[in-house]
């Protein structure tokens, strides 16, 4: 699954540079994640960065984007491979 951030955001700011996919972003009026560039941080850490830093804790799991680890896995491989 992808995550995403709730209406409880208070748009502090630190979940952003956090995000190793560059996935999430300041949309009309709270971030936003990407859920095509998220892998919940599946390939760079054990755990989804910007769910450790949010003071508010407003990025739970998107329920309507599910995916495996695997999925999560080949999704950083393609990423990566577009970064090069």
């Amino acid at each position: 699954m992808a995550l995403k951030i709730t209406q409880d955001c208070i748009n502090c700011d630190v979940c952003e540079p956090e995000c190793p996919n560059e996935a999430i972003f300041m949309g009309q009026e709270i971030y936003q994640i990407d859920p095509n560039k998220c892998t919940e941080c599946v390939g760079h850490f054990n755990e989804p960065q910007c769910q450790q830093v949010c003071p508010v804790a407003c990025i739970p799991l998107d329920p309507d984007w599910h995916e495996s680890k695997e999925q999560l896995m080949a999704k950083y491989e393609k990423l990566k491979s577009t970064q090069n």
